[in-house]
C-alpha cells in the first residue's frame, strides 16, 4: 500500500521580502526535518497516528511557526495553546486548549486519545493531565520569542488605530498541522496552534475542535486547516471536505479547493489533506503558506509561496 505525508506551517507566511533569507532557509529546513520525522515512522511500517504526532512535534519545537515555541501571544501577553489529533481508523481523537505549560501540546492530545475519556481538556486541567502523564512541562516564557513580542506590539497599535483588519496574515495568524496515510491504509491528522496575535484571553479557535480544524476518516481523507478559526468552526470545514468527497463524489483537490476558495475566499485560509489513495492537496488563498509533503514515491517537497521545490527523494516509498 502507498504511504504519504503532508504538513502545513500556517497560511500566515509573510511576503518574501519581509523576512531575511536566513529565516526563510531555517523555516524550510524545519519543514523538511518535520517531514523526515513523520516519513521515518511510515517507511518503517508505523501508524499514521505516530507519523502526524512526530511531524507536529518538530514544528512545535521550531521558533518559526505559531505553535509550541514561537506561539502567538494573547492580549494579556500570555500564551494559550491548542492542539488536536485524530485517528481515521476508529474516529478516536484527543484535544487540549488554552494550555500554558505543555511543551508539546500535540503529545497531550495524543495521551487523551489513548485514554479515551475525556476526549477534550482545557486550561489548567489539561496542563495537570499532561504533568501526570509524564510529559515535558515548561515555564510559559519558553514559548516566547522576540518576533511574537513584536507582533503583539504591532497588533495592539493597529487595534488602537482601528487598522487591525488590514494586518497581514503573518502578523495575525499561524498554525501547524500534519496528515498521513500509512501502509495499513489508515489515515490520521494533527493540528497545533497558538491562535492569533492579540486574541482575547480564553479564546479557542478551530484547531482543537474535531471536524473544524482537524479531521480524519479512513477511506475518505485526513485534513488539517489553518486560517481564520471562527470561520472554520462555523463551516465545520475539515469535516466539510470529507463530506464533499464521501457524499458528493468530489476529488480531494476539488473538495479542498471548494472549501478554501468558495466557502472562505474572503478570509485567510489554507489546508493540507491526503486521501485513501495517497493523493495530497494543499490549497491556500493567502500570499503564502508554509507547506510540504512526501509523495508515495518518496519525493519530498517544500514550499512557502508559489514555487514548490523537490529537495530529496527518501527511501521507503513506492516505485
Amino acid at each position: 500500500m502507498p504511504i504519504a505525508l503532508a504538513l502545513h506551517g500556517g497560511c500566515g507566511a509573510l511576503p518574501q521580502p519581509l523576512l531575511a533569507p536566513t529565516e526563510w532557509a531555517e523555516a524550510r529546513r524545519d519543514i523538511a526535518d518535520a517531514l523526515r520525522a513523520g516519513w521515518t515512522v511510515l517507511a518503517q511500517g508505523g501508524p499514521a497516528l505516530d507519523a502526524v504526532e512526530a511531524t507536529v512535534v518538530v514544528l512545535e519545537d521550531s521558533p518559526h511557526f505559531n505553535a509550541g515555541r514561537g506561539a502567538a501571544l494573547n492580549t494579556d501577553g500570555e500564551h494559550e495553546l491548542d492542539a488536536a489529533i485524530m485517528d481515521g481508523a476508529a474516529l478516536r481523537a484527543g484535544a487540549v486548549c488554552a494550555v500554558r505549560r505543555i511543551r508539546n501540546p500535540v503529545k497531550a492530545a495524543r495521551k487523551l486519545l489513548e485514554a479515551g475519556d475525556p476526549l477534550f481538556l482545557t486550561g489548567p486541567a489539561a496542563d495537570a493531565f499532561a504533568h501526570d502523564a509524564g510529559l515535558d512541562i515548561v515555564a510559559p516564557s519558553y514559548f516566547t520569542t522576540e518576533r511574537r513580542l513584536r507582533n503583539l506590539q504591532q497588533m495592539k497599535a493597529r487595534a488602537a488605530a482601528g487598522t487591525a483588519a488590514a494586518a497581514s496574515e503573518g502578523e495575525k495568524h499561524g498554525t501547524v498541522g500534519a496528515v498521513a496515510l500509512d501502509r495499513a491504509n489508515n489515515l490520521a491528522a494533527a493540528t497545533s496552534t497558538g491562535g492569533y496575535t492579540n486574541k482575547p484571553a480564553g479564546r479557542v479557535g478551530d484547531s482543537p475542535i474535531i471536524g473544524a480544524g482537524t479531521y480524519a476518516r479512513n477511506g475518505v481523507c485526513a485534513v488539517s486547516g489553518t486560517g481564520k478559526g471562527e470561520l472554520f468552526i462555523r463551516y465545520v470545514a475539515c469535516y466539510e471536505v470529507a463530506s464533499l468527497i464521501a457524499y458528493k463524489g468530489l476529488s480531494l483537490d476539488e473538495a479542498t479547493r471548494s472549501v478554501v476558495f468558495d466557502r472562505m475566499g474572503d478570509v485567510g485560509a489554507g489546508m493540507v489533506a491526503v486521501d485513501a489513495g495517497g493523493n495530497i492537496a494543499a490549497p491556500f488563498n493567502t500570499v503564502g503558506m508554509y507547506r510540504g509533503w512526501i509523495l508515495p514515491s518518496g519525493e519530498l517537497h517544500v514550499a512557502t509561496h508559489g514555487e514548490v521545490e523537490c529537495v530529496a527523494r527518501l527511501a521507503g516509498g513506492s516505485a
